[in-house]
């Protein structure tokens, strides 16, 4: 029989100071997910009416022949940042009221969910973070060209 090596014997504790860190830490993060909903409530309510807003400044006079679906494309791009916003919003509430359950209840498990919610938050902002440089990448060279090709 294999005996298993010191890596695998070890257990993580997690000592006084640590847990009131976590606890912290869900605090802050249940407020910013509350901050978070609201946020995304109001930028539900300005796509509904944005529609509106932007069709009537859409048939102003120069707006040309697409000025009446301005309104709808504005409406559309508030929805799309609404639903972007939504899921890092979520996972964070999801850590922080997990967290939370996990030392009210000293529930190991909770505690793994909720760090599991923590770091699907974070993978989340990592891949919008390198897909909003990679188009400022693309804006930045098409811009190069376009400053080259005007000359």
């Amino acid at each position: 029989m294999e005996e298993a090596s010191a890596f695998e014997k070890f257990e993580l504790q997690l000592d006084t100071t640590a847990k009131d860190f976590i606890k912290e830490i869900a605090k802050w993060a249940y407020f910013l997910s509350i901050i978070g909903f609201i946020g995304i409530g109001l930028l539900l309510i300005i796509a509904v009416f944005a529609g509106t807003i932007f069709s009537a400044m859409g048939s102003m006079p120069g707006m040309g022949a697409y000025g009446g679906s301005f309104g709808a494309a504005m409406g559309a791009v508030y929805f799309l940042m609404a639903a972007f916003y939504f899921f890092p919003v979520y996972y964070l509430f999801k850590f922080s009221s997990n967290a939370k359950k996990a030392f009210r209840d000293n529930d190991s498990e909770a505690l793994t969910s909720s760090l599991g919610y923590l770091k699907s938050h974070y993978k989340f902002i990592g891949i919008l973070m390198i897909v909003l440089l990679a188009v400022y990448a693309f804006v930045f060279l098409f811009a190069i060209l376009g400053g080259l090709m005007a000359r």
